[in-house]
């Protein structure tokens, strides 16, 4: 018997029209990440990070009506794909020091990039302070606090956290590292692109990429249309967590002060300023999905594929079972999914299994 999704015709779909592929090579040219970047950063952090497989599953293709590809980044270490970009960061960082030697670092973060850069900073011997909003899962606090970095409360505002930011800064001297908005961040997250692709055997025709930020879906972009022009980045949201879609069909950056609530928790931040244009350019659509919907397609894979992704890699999933995808991308055949990462809070998961 299926598994079916309720409500799931209620998705959301944007699509870009008529761009020229000699029109997106030519907008290559005037964006500060390129695939050099991201090939730098592969062999920067080799020794580092793990290599995540890419799993397939009868069952959910047959869900979707495509083949599927799931780029596990569940299985990265810390249990997301933020550790690229955070050990990229600081890796880079240390090339440029007279000493080798990594100052002390501050991140603002929810969660899974705290857990990443805390790990970085042990592993590059560093200090790492982070700011995380007091709504943030326990899980992810703790992990961070194991990680060895230190945790500071703040209020779920972004003039809250990042006055605690500046507090930590002009107390320590630490250099502030961006969940999203460097470029160097963003060329450790595009390495989980180029690495999926180059796993897969078939052709893919499109990647389903779940965004806050928007340091991933920036990297993968870049990656993505480098290594196989004509394929569509497909970008998936929250609908109450929707600024990149609205963005999108605005043709401008929509920005928002608030932090909304969604059970996807590592969606809940804006796109940001370096990764806008980027997306404004390159992205071919985007899809958002209710709360519902994220939570069945989460559980969907817990029981197809027996992964346990947290609910922002269910975003992806969600988008790509959807009425609306098969309606706006119809030709679409081999899709690859980034299943984000694996870190549940389960005291919240209770309430709404």
């Amino acid at each position: 018997m299926g598994f079916t999704l309720p409500c799931i015709s209620s998705a959301l779909v944007y699509v870009r029209l008529g761009t020229q592929q000699d029109e997106v090579v030519r907008l290559f040219t005037n964006m500060g990440l390129t695939i050099v970047d991201i090939r730098q950063a592969e062999q920067r952090i080799k020794s580092y990070v793990s290599e995540t497989p890419v799993m397939t599953s009868r069952r959910m293709d047959a869900q979707a009506g495509c083949n599927l590809f799931f780029k596990c980044e569940l299985f990265q270490r810390t249990g997301s794909f933020k550790f690229r970009g955070a050990v990229n960061f600081l890796a880079k960082m240390r090339e440029t020091m007279e000493n080798g030697r990594v100052p002390c670092v501050v991140t603002i973060s929810s969660g899974n990039f705290a857990q990443g850069l805390a790990l970085a900073s042990n592993l590059l011997n560093t200090k790492a302070y982070v700011i995380m909003p007091n709504t943030a899962p326990k899980c992810k606090q703790n992990a961070v606090k194991e990680y060895g970095a230190d945790v500071i409360l703040s209020s779920p505002t972004l003039q809250a956290l990042f006055k605690a930011r500046d507090q930590v800064v002009q107390k320590t001297g630490a250099v502030y590292v961006p969940s999203a908005q460097h470029y160097d961040v963003m060329a450790g997250q595009g390495t989980l692109c180029t690495e999926m692709i180059e796993m897969i055997d078939q052709k893919l025709d499109a990647i389903i990429v779940p965004v806050s930020g928007g340091g991933m879906l920036a990297g993968v972009l870049i990656a993505a249309k480098s290594l196989q022009p004509g394929i569509q980045v497909i970008a998936a949201e929250p609908e109450v967590a929707d600024d990149c879609c609205k963005s999108f069909v605005a043709k401008r950056h929509i920005k928002t002060d608030s932090l909304p609530f969604t059970i996807a928790d590592g969606l809940r931040g804006s796109i940001g300023d370096l990764a806008w244009p980027i997306a404004r350019d390159l992205l071919d659509g985007g899809i958002t999905v209710t709360e519902d919907e994220i939570k069945e397609s989460t559980k969907l894979v817990w029981q197809c594929m027996k992964l346990c992704i947290e609910p922002s890699a269910g975003v992806g999933v969600a988008a790509v079972m959807s009425d609306k995808f098969k309606a706006a991308f119809p030709d679409v055949k081999n899709v690859g999914i980034i299943l984000c990462g694996g870190n549940i809070d389960l005291d919240s998961m209770k309430t709404w299994l």
